[in-house]
């Protein structure tokens, strides 16, 4: 027992005057986060409940709905309010009256708050404006950081990404007409200008360096917004040239708030890749350098609230002032206020100026209000020793929140913040205690419940967005807890310290990269895990049977917990399906098939595939458009070892899967063609190779390598200089036709394979004038009769008949998208395939493709 005396217990005294003698259970400082306190017994109070989730039901149904509709709710509910006492009297009511009126009046007021929220939305000019795609002059204020999007391939390129800003327009005027005043909210695109400047990303656009609160002028086209029912009235497109027409610079306390968040970035420039990308966005929501391999580990295991500001960091801030939430009112409390002298209300007080100074810095959006809001009920809560007044608190929250912000009411976001929290209060602390009775340490118990419950009731949501569930989201969340405090307190140390003191802040920033680096490892490695995750209905339907299935795994755990022996054979069999040994997953699955020699990958609209070069090794030719799915490719065939990445162009769909390639495996040399177009993908190609310091080589006719049984030789592109495809070409170049106007296609590299007695022709995306460049070329010869024909240019109907008779194969592989746009493989082409003796086989219908055997036979396995 800890003695009540020193300062600090004067110090309580002296806030909330003489107390009696205390219990002994009610001083003990042993008590953690949690645990029972006195006060805490009792049912809990349910009361707030109902009217919060009604108030967030009429706010996310009346959004769009009409005025009359508005206000016929609410008269109605003040209506049956007036006519209770009436109901009460005739015995009518069976609930307390209090209660019945709470629950009318807060639908009448959030049916308000909707109605007036919806409408402000859908007056003034803008909203006509945009439906008739006017050309305006606007002045805009920005609400938000601009942020960028994230690279989508679209068929062989990248699409451009935009500058995205959420902002009010303040004035308005269409082209020859007058200037008028409004508020509307709009969503800013700026469509980025410079070729090259999308890939790159690195805030060269001098539209990502602009503050909230600015005001510009710019020149735009209006166009309705894109999404139903979503919070801003118009989209307002902006042709990026150059640097924006500022006519207001932003308010001081965004002024600061840049300042401290551009120092953050500074003090972490000199950490690796993965902590100085994830610890701004750990500690004020600064997601800027997250790359997309990055984002998606996090996705696969649940870890996305990690990536931007959430109620944790808010209630570490506050743990860090008040010290262990079970002592904050008690004579052993601890933390910084108490050491400093500083008396509970002085301690509320510098409780509330940290708060506002969380959301100017993290940003006055939704989801910082939001975890602002979460974290301080929450904490504030557990301060008071009252478990009863945790629901209240939350269910108060929420209801202020839909009212003030009614678009929180259609926001996954917001509602995975609350289900969370809600978990965390009820469910989490009587699963912890069944662990103890069971007897897990108590702080072990703790995190476990806190994780499991967490995740029972919020896979569903995430199910429903993602169209998957993690299965490793829970050890995941478990090993990345004990890092998420000391990165986020040393991560803002650094912020605050930053402007002042740099080489501070930066011994800061580097203590602080260890636990972030540590969260990053633990995202990738639950990434990598080949079971780490299963596909599932993303509808409500499919959340709901989610939900029941958890429901069962959660009763027969209860039952499992008193075996030991069958949870530790259910630990080893969620271990295999998780880790999914390769020996065990071929016997079990099949696949790959034993001998395998070629795996055409299913990547969708792109090419991938893999050249067996012993166990666990193997060359990989062209990456896909997709890392994860070239990746899982990769996964199922136990490939760790790469000697070579041969990209046969720098197409999108061939080559921005490479990430996922070289995704925790150890790769020898990259080979590229020599024609580097398009620019942009050949430097993300580059870039990528010197991150890893992956030597990068050119490939051209006549080379020859092997390793192990495999063995290749290229015979395309030619060694000399490739034909160029602008007018004015020079002297001394091949005497073949130029390119299609896709130049990349004609410079493909193609090879052709040996291993095991089969050969195999790979043409890339050869077109015509290539293909019959290549039949005349000295390597003519060697291509008659292969056995299996890579298709150029995923079955195109661009097709030179003359080198698919002269190949004659007799096995054809396709690889193309389902249902993709481009109507890839050509009817013509597969017949003209298939008349010339081939089998032809398409990952859009077949899946991914294996063929094997050796010595003339030839065997074709699906997956």
């Amino acid at each position: 027992m800890r003695s009540h005396t020193g300062p600090p217990a004067r110090l309580d005294e002296a806030a909330s005057g003489p107390r009696p003698a205390r219990s002994p259970v009610h001083a003990s400082s042993g008590t953690r986060l949690g645990t029972a306190r006195p006060r805490q017994e009792g049912p809990t109070d349910l009361r707030l409940v109902p009217p919060a989730l009604a108030a967030w039901g009429t706010v996310a149904l009346l959004l769009d709905a009409s005025p009359a509709w508005v206000i016929g709710i609410v008269i109605g509910c003040l209506a049956a309010v007036g006519l209770l006492p009436l109901a009460r009297r005739h015995g009518a009511a069976s609930w307390p009256r209090a209660s019945v009126a709470a629950l009318l009046l807060c639908v009448a007021a959030a049916a308000a708050s909707a109605g007036l929220h919806g409408a402000d939305l859908r007056r003034g000019p803008v909203p006509g404006l945009a439906r008739e795609y006017a050309t305006v002059t606007a002045e805009v204020e920005l609400t938000s950081d601009p942020r960028l999007t994230r690279p989508k391939v679209r068929g062989d390129h990248v699409a451009p990404t935009a500058v995205l800003i959420d902002a009010d327009v303040r004035r308005v005027q269409e082209a020859g007409g007058t200037t008028v005043a409004t508020r509307a909210p709009v969503l800013v695109i700026v469509d980025a200008a410079p070729r090259g400047r999308a890939v790159a990303g690195r805030g060269r656009s001098p539209w990502l360096g602009l503050l909230p609160s600015t005001r510009l002028r710019v020149s735009a086209r209006l166009a309705p917004a894109m999404i139903g029912g979503d919070r801003v009235a118009a989209v307002l497109r902006v042709r990026d040239q150059g640097r924006p027409d500022v006519v207001g610079e932003p308010s001081g306390p965004q002024r600061l708030a840049g300042r401290l968040r551009a120092g953050l970035r500074e003090a972490t420039d000199g950490l690796p890749a993965d902590p100085r990308a994830l610890l701004p966005g750990l500690v004020v929501g600064d997601t800027s350098r997250i790359t997309p391999e990055l984002e998606e580990a996090f996705k696969e295991t649940d870890l996305t609230h990690t990536l931007a500001v959430s109620g944790a960091n808010f209630t570490i801030l506050l743990a860090l002032l008040l010290g262990p939430p079970g002592l904050a009112q008690h004579v052993e409390r601890r933390g910084l206020a108490p050491r400093l002298g500083i008396s509970l209300r002085g301690t509320a007080v510098l409780g509330g100026v940290l708060s506002l100074g969380f959301v100017i810095v993290c940003r006055p959006d939704p989801s910082v209000v939001r975890a602002a809001a979460c974290g301080a009920v929450a904490l504030l809560a557990l301060a008071t020793g009252r478990r009863r007044s945790m629901i209240p608190a939350l269910a108060t929250a929420v209801l202020l929140l839909v009212l003030y912000d009614p678009w929180l009411a259609r926001s996954y976001g917001f509602l995975l913040s609350v289900v969370a929290t809600g978990a965390l209060l009820t469910l989490a602390p009587r699963w912890s205690a069944g662990l103890r009775r069971r007897g897990i340490p108590p702080r072990a118990a703790e995190a476990l419940g806190a994780a499991a419950a967490a995740q029972a009731l919020c896979a569903p949501i995430v199910a429903v967005l993602s169209a998957r569930v993690s299965l490793v989201a829970v050890p995941c969340n478990l090993l990345a807890e004990f890092a998420i405090a000391p990165a986020t307190v040393l991560g803002f140390a650094a912020l605050a310290t930053a402007p002042v003191a740099m080489p501070v802040a930066e011994v800061l920033a580097w203590c602080a990269h260890w636990p972030a680096g540590w969260i990053a490892r633990i995202a990738r490695a639950g990434a990598a895990l080949p079971g780490g995750g299963v596909d599932w209905p993303g509808s409500w339907a499919g959340a709901a049977l989610l939900l029941a299935v958890t429901l069962v795994v959660v009763l027969v755990g209860r039952r499992l917990l008193g075996h030991p022996w069958w949870c530790g054979a259910c630990g080893l069999l969620l271990a295999l399906v998780v880790v999914q040994p390769p020996p065990l997953t071929r016997v079990v699955t099949g696949w790959p098939p034993p001998g395998w020699r070629l795996v055409m990958c299913d990547v969708g609209q792109g090419d991938a595939m893999v050249l067996a070069a012993g166990e666990g090794t193997g060359v990989v030719v062209d990456a896909g458009p997709d890392p994860q799915l070239v990746d899982h490719c990769l996964r199922s065939l136990g490939i760790s070892r790469i000697p070579l990445v041969v990209l046969t162009h720098f197409h999108a769909d061939h080559v921005a899967g490479l990430p996922g390639v070289l995704r925790g495996r150890a790769v020898g040399a990259i080979e590229t063609t020599g024609y580097e177009e398009p620019a942009d993908q050949a430097a993300f190609v580059r870039r990528l190779a010197a991150a890893r310091r992956i030597p990068v080589t050119r490939a051209a006719a006549g080379e020859q390598r092997r390793t192990g049984e495999l063995s290749w030789q290229v015979v395309w592109p030619p060694a000399n200089p490739l034909p160029n495809p602008l007018p004015g070409t020079p002297p001394g170049v091949l005497p073949v036709h130029p390119p299609a106007p896709e130049g990349p296609n004609d410079a493909s590299v193609a090879m052709l394979v040996r291993t095991a007695g089969l050969r195999l022709l790979l043409l890339g995306d050869l077109e015509p004038p290539a293909q019959r460049a290549l039949a005349r070329s000295p390597a003519a010869g060697t291509l008659e009769g292969v056995d299996v024909l890579k298709v150029a240019h995923h079955g195109s109907a661009y097709q030179d008949p003359g080198l698919i008779r002269r190949a004659a194969p007799r096995l054809a592989l396709i690889s193309c998208g389902e249902d993709n746009s481009y109507g890839h493989p050509a009817p013509g082409t597969v017949a003209a395939l298939r008349a010339g003796g081939a089998a032809v086989l398409r990952t859009d219908r077949d899946g991914a493709l294996a063929v094997a055997g050796g010595g003339g036979e030839l065997r074709v396995a699906r997956d």
